[in-house]
Parts: C-alpha cells; sequence; structure tokens
C-alpha cells in the first residue's frame, strides 16, 4: 500500500510541475500579447491559448493541492469535536469529495469526447477545437479522486486541536 501510496503522490507532483509550466507559458503568452499589441499589431490567438493553459493547470494542480491540504477548508466544526469525530468529519468529507470528483470525471469525460467526435471549435477567428481543454478537466479530476483514494487508504493520522 505504501507503494500506491507514493505512486500517487509522484503523479500529483509531477502534475503539479505540468501546472507550473503551463502557468509560466501561459505568463509569457500574454507578456508577447500586450508586447507585440503595444506596437500597434494585432492577434488572433494568443489570449484564448494563455486561457486553455491557466484552465488546464487549474485541473492539473488539483490533486496536488489535495496531497498538501491547499484546498480551501473550515476548520472550526473539527476544533469543537473530539479528536474521534473530528477523524470520522474528516473521513466523511473525503468520501464526499471523492464521490463529487468521481461523478465530475465521468460527466466532463463525456463532455471532452462530445466534443472531439464532434469536433467542435471555439468561435474565435483562431478556432482550435475545444476538446484538449475539455480534456483536462477529467484528467485533473480524475487524478483529484484518485489522490482521496490515497488519503483515506492511508493510516489516519493522530488529529490534534487546531
Amino acid at each position: 500500500m505504501r507503494a500506491f501510496h507514493a505512486a500517487v503522490a509522484a503523479i500529483s507532483l509531477f502534475c503539479a510541475a505540468l501546472a507550473s509550466v503551463l502557468l509560466a507559458v501561459a505568463g509569457l503568452i500574454i507578456v508577447w500579447m500586450v508586447t507585440w499589441r503595444s506596437l500597434g499589431n494585432s492577434t488572433s490567438w494568443e489570449l484564448e491559448l494563455s486561457i486553455f493553459l491557466m484552465v488546464a493547470s487549474l485541473f492539473l494542480a488539483s490533486p496536488f493541492t489535495l496531497l498538501t491540504k491547499g484546498h480551501v477548508g473550515v476548520d472550526l466544526l473539527p476544533h469543537y469535536l473530539s479528536s474521534k469525530n473530528a477523524q470520522r468529519l474528516q473521513t466523511f468529507t473525503h468520501f464526499l469529495g471523492l464521490a463529487i470528483c468521481l461523478f465530475l470525471t465521468w460527466y466532463c469525460f463525456q463532455f471532452a469526447l462530445e466534443a472531439y467526435i464532434k469536433n467542435d471549435r471555439t468561435e474565435s477567428v483562431w478556432a482550435p477545437p475545444k476538446w484538449p481543454l475539455y480534456a483536462t478537466m477529467p484528467i485533473g479530476l480524475g487524478l483529484t479522486a484518485l489522490q482521496y483514494v490515497s488519503l483515506l487508504t492511508s493510516p489516519p493520522a493522530k488529529t490534534e486541536a487546531y
């Protein structure tokens, strides 16, 4: 089981690194676009590609954010619960997060597949296909679900008062 947890953590770390690169590239594209337009030229693909890259980075960074407990959480209730009940609440929320991620993974997979089959394109001058952007959704959410499985199967950590 330790190998599974290490593999999921490594995948999450790789996705975070990839998301960082995508975000940096999006920033460079925006700088290029602003510079190019300030010189009086027009642009056609820069903004759309940077949006695609930023959305992809969001979904790909999600498993690592869960791994490092970076998602927004409300810890007032566990603070007032006993250690045992706080652990139960955490397990419940992990199962709930897993169920939501699995549902969204399936739904987004169908969405991306439909865009691929129909060859849906954006309505811009550049008109890239939509499916690569949509494909990052089930990938990121599926890997987040896998990270939830890893959290649920890991030995419980001692919960202390916050």
